[in-house]
């Protein structure tokens, strides 16, 4: 299986490597997962899965209510 050279840990957007990175950190944090800058190999499969999960979930809520608002503010316009 040929994986292109393409990594699954690559942002889409580099700009926002910075952010992601507070982004991990807030939500770990939220948490209780005891993640720090550099080796987390003491971490469980369990607890790093958790925080990517719940920043996956994050995410789609914010951009939920963002088209929620920009969906009414488009029926005020009609």
């Amino acid at each position: 299986m040929s994986n292109n050279n393409t990594s699954s840990n690559r942002a889409a957007v580099p700009e926002a490597k910075g952010a992601l990175n507070r982004f991990k950190f807030e939500v770990a944090n939220e948490l209780g997962v005891p993640l720090t800058d550099g080796y987390n190999g003491n971490l469980t499969s369990k607890q790093n899965g958790s925080v990517g999960g719940y920043m996956v979930k994050k995410m789609i809520e914010a951009q939920e209510r963002q088209m929620s608002s920009g969906s009414q503010a488009q029926q005020t316009q009609l």
